[in-house]
């Protein structure tokens, strides 16, 4: 690789780095791995699904949460105090915003008689638009 095409490949790296939506992305799958690694551990354990679907929910909020403040939206999180509860809050409300969506489509999608895995993918697609929405524009939104 000549030295133009690694600086063209480190310019295009370090432009997506700058853009949000592109961290939210990438603070996303992280998130969605940790969910999953956590719900397949306690589903090969205990086979709770439901319980495990839900611990492991709540694991990916919390790692979202700890990324996206860190990662994503590092200047516009509240210092600390009432502040930083409400948005947490609004962040944890925002997720379940997310997961409400996720439910009411696939739910939907079944019903009619759609494959649920199809359903899955697009409503992962929509809850991720929505909730990407409401944190950039509400939860870490800038307090004047």
């Amino acid at each position: 690789m000549s030295n133009s095409t690694f600086s063209s490949i480190t310019a295009i790296i370090d432009r997506l780095r700058n853009f949000t939506a592109f961290r939210y992305l990438l603070v996303s799958v992280g998130a969605l791995i940790v969910d999953m690694v956590v719900f397949l551990a306690i589903l090969s354990v205990s086979g709770a699904a439901a319980a495990a679907s839900a611990i492991g929910y709540c694991c990916g909020i919390i790692a979202h949460w700890l990324l996206s403040s860190r990662k994503v939206f590092a200047d516009r999180v509240a210092s600390g105090g009432f502040d930083r509860t409400r948005q947490k809050a609004m962040f944890v409300i925002s997720a379940l915003i997310g997961l409400g969506l996720t439910v009411i489509i696939v739910a939907s999608a079944d019903q009619m008689g759609f494959d649920a895995r199809i359903a899955k993918l697009a409503a992962i697609a929509t809850s991720f638009v929505a909730t990407y929405l409401l944190r950039n524009h509400l939860v870490f939104r800038q307090w004047v």
